[in-house]
């Protein structure tokens, strides 16, 4: 059997530490927040809709609150006490029938798949200060729902799927703005 020497020894645990020292700060990761040390919360301002879709601003609200606070890198409070603002419009919904299908013998079709697509624009708005934090930016969201026996029920679903995607843009665009 073969001896190792302490110089192979020392060599060996040299390059150990250094790979060591060389993974765990590689590649520029960081784990935790990427939001600026001095911004803490935000608040969301009322988001206005300029469709004719009813349910748009509640949810889209509701949703950015609930993403914020599941991101948990911004506490959201009030607009008195927020650090920052997100001021959200709605600025079209769009549905369309995607899939048809044929009733009757192919007398009658009817959309039995549907596409409906949201469009917001929003910006993020440090209090006190000109120049936003987040300037204004476009953001669509699409979602696909079925028609089922009670439509409104599958558009609110197809509305609250588009808008859990625009909500999640919202945040990791606020979130990594720096």
């Amino acid at each position: 059997m073969k001896q190792v020497s302490w110089k192979t020894v020392r060599i060996l645990f040299g390059m150990t530490v250094c790979m060591l020292a060389f993974l765990s700060t590689s590649c520029g990761y960081r784990v935790g927040s990427l939001m600026h040390p001095q911004i803490k919360t935000v608040a969301i301002a009322d988001v206005k809709n300029d469709t004719t879709e009813v349910l748009a601003a509640t949810v889209m609200r509701k949703l950015l609150a609930e993403r914020f606070q599941f991101d948990n890198s911004l506490k959201v409070v009030s607009l008195d006490k927020a650090d920052c603002i997100v001021y959200c419009r709605i600025v079209g919904v769009q549905n369309l029938g995607v899939t048809w299908e044929s009733y009757d013998n192919d007398q009658t079709f009817r959309p039995s798949e549907f596409k409906l697509t949201v469009s917001v624009e929003f910006s993020v708005q440090i209090p006190g200060q000109s120049v936003p934090m987040v300037p204004l930016r476009p953001v669509s969201g699409t979602a696909t729902y079925q028609f089922t026996s009670d439509p409104a029920i599958g558009r609110e679903g197809g509305l609250q799927q588009a808008c859990l995607k625009i909500a999640n843009s919202i945040v990791s665009s606020t979130t990594e703005a720096w």
